[in-house]
Protein backbone atom coordinates (compact mmCIF):
# COMPACT_ATOMS: atom_id res chain seq x y z
CA UNK A 1 0.00 0.00 0.00
CA UNK A 2 1.16 3.67 -0.95
CA UNK A 3 1.20 5.86 2.38
CA UNK A 4 3.44 8.76 1.78
CA UNK A 5 4.66 9.62 -1.84
CA UNK A 6 5.84 13.06 -4.10
CA UNK A 7 3.35 12.78 -7.26
CA UNK A 8 4.90 14.77 -10.57
CA UNK A 9 2.56 16.18 -12.83
CA UNK A 10 4.76 17.82 -15.65
CA UNK A 11 2.99 17.18 -19.27
CA UNK A 12 3.94 20.75 -20.35
CA UNK A 13 0.35 22.09 -19.27
CA UNK A 14 -0.56 22.83 -15.76
CA UNK A 15 2.08 21.46 -14.42
CA UNK A 16 2.28 20.60 -10.77
CA UNK A 17 3.34 18.54 -8.03
CA UNK A 18 2.35 16.61 -4.94
CA UNK A 19 2.93 15.49 -1.67
CA UNK A 20 1.48 12.73 0.78
CA UNK A 21 3.05 12.85 4.00
CA UNK A 22 1.59 12.16 7.89
CA UNK A 23 -1.79 11.60 6.49
CA UNK A 24 -1.52 15.14 4.93
CA UNK A 25 -1.52 16.38 1.15
CA UNK A 26 0.08 19.46 -0.30
CA UNK A 27 0.38 20.47 -4.22
CA UNK A 28 2.00 23.07 -5.65
CA UNK A 29 1.30 24.37 -9.34
CA UNK A 30 4.98 25.07 -11.19
CA UNK A 31 5.42 27.22 -13.66
CA UNK A 32 4.54 26.34 -17.86
CA UNK A 33 7.47 28.20 -18.82
CA UNK A 34 10.67 27.32 -20.99
CA UNK A 35 12.48 27.03 -17.80
CA UNK A 36 10.23 25.37 -15.86
CA UNK A 37 11.65 21.68 -16.99
CA UNK A 38 15.02 22.99 -15.82
CA UNK A 39 14.16 24.24 -12.28
CA UNK A 40 12.37 21.09 -12.03
CA UNK A 41 14.34 19.34 -9.14
CA UNK A 42 14.59 22.54 -7.46
CA UNK A 43 11.29 23.14 -6.91
CA UNK A 44 11.17 19.18 -5.46
CA UNK A 45 13.52 19.79 -2.83
CA UNK A 46 11.86 23.38 -2.39
CA UNK A 47 8.74 21.71 -1.85
CA UNK A 48 10.15 19.03 -0.03
CA UNK A 49 11.90 21.00 2.40
CA UNK A 50 9.12 23.48 2.41
CA UNK A 51 7.07 20.38 4.33
CA UNK A 52 10.31 19.54 6.26
CA UNK A 53 9.94 16.02 4.71
CA UNK A 54 13.05 14.42 3.76
CA UNK A 55 12.77 11.63 0.54
CA UNK A 56 13.28 8.29 1.27
CA UNK A 57 12.35 4.45 0.82
CA UNK A 58 9.26 5.54 2.52
CA UNK A 59 7.98 7.54 0.11
CA UNK A 60 6.59 6.30 -3.52
CA UNK A 61 7.18 8.19 -6.43
CA UNK A 62 4.18 9.15 -8.58
CA UNK A 63 4.70 10.50 -11.92
CA UNK A 64 2.87 11.40 -14.73
CA UNK A 65 3.25 9.28 -18.41
CA UNK A 66 1.67 11.58 -20.51
CA UNK A 67 0.55 11.90 -23.02
CA UNK A 68 2.11 15.43 -23.11
CA UNK A 69 5.12 17.50 -23.95
CA UNK A 70 8.17 15.37 -25.02
CA UNK A 71 10.54 17.11 -22.98
CA UNK A 72 8.14 17.42 -20.11
CA UNK A 73 7.33 14.32 -19.92
CA UNK A 74 11.16 12.59 -20.23
CA UNK A 75 12.71 15.57 -17.70
CA UNK A 76 10.29 14.52 -15.25
CA UNK A 77 10.26 10.85 -15.64
CA UNK A 78 14.06 10.98 -14.97
CA UNK A 79 13.71 13.33 -11.92
CA UNK A 80 11.35 10.12 -10.29
CA UNK A 81 14.14 7.86 -11.81
CA UNK A 82 16.92 9.72 -9.78
CA UNK A 83 15.19 9.39 -6.91
CA UNK A 84 14.28 5.73 -6.83
CA UNK A 85 17.88 5.28 -7.64
CA UNK A 86 19.07 7.25 -4.66
CA UNK A 87 16.47 6.91 -2.43
CA UNK A 88 15.34 3.42 -3.40
CA UNK A 89 11.55 4.45 -3.36
CA UNK A 90 8.63 2.44 -5.39
CA UNK A 91 8.01 4.23 -8.71
CA UNK A 92 4.61 4.76 -10.18
CA UNK A 93 3.32 5.68 -13.34
CA UNK A 94 -0.22 7.46 -14.39
CA UNK A 95 -1.55 8.51 -17.93
CA UNK A 96 -3.12 11.96 -17.70
CA UNK A 97 -6.49 11.07 -18.49
CA UNK A 98 -6.55 8.79 -15.57
CA UNK A 99 -6.21 12.00 -13.22
CA UNK A 100 -8.64 14.87 -14.21
CA UNK A 101 -7.57 17.12 -10.89
CA UNK A 102 -4.10 16.72 -8.72
CA UNK A 103 -6.25 16.08 -5.58
CA UNK A 104 -5.93 13.51 -2.71
CA UNK A 105 -9.43 11.88 -3.57
CA UNK A 106 -8.68 10.95 -6.95
CA UNK A 107 -5.06 10.03 -6.68
CA UNK A 108 -6.33 7.31 -3.59
CA UNK A 109 -9.05 5.88 -6.08
CA UNK A 110 -5.93 5.35 -8.69
CA UNK A 111 -4.00 3.60 -5.60
CA UNK A 112 -6.76 1.82 -4.31
CA UNK A 113 -7.95 0.55 -7.75
CA UNK A 114 -4.71 -0.77 -8.54
CA UNK A 115 -4.49 1.82 -11.87
CA UNK A 116 -0.92 2.57 -11.13
CA UNK A 117 1.62 1.45 -13.14
CA UNK A 118 4.64 -0.17 -11.74
CA UNK A 119 6.70 -0.17 -15.12
CA UNK A 120 7.18 3.46 -16.05
CA UNK A 121 9.21 2.57 -19.33
CA UNK A 122 6.92 3.41 -22.30
CA UNK A 123 5.94 7.04 -22.23
CA UNK A 124 2.92 8.59 -24.06
CA UNK A 125 3.86 11.62 -26.25
CA UNK A 126 1.64 13.97 -28.00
Amino acid sequence: MINNFLIISCTGKNNSIGLKTNNKFFTEKLQNNINSNNLLVSNILRFTNKHKVELSNKYSIIVNIGPGSFSSLRISLSVAKGIQTVHGSKLYGFKNDQLSELKLENIEILIKNNQLKDKVVNLVYQ
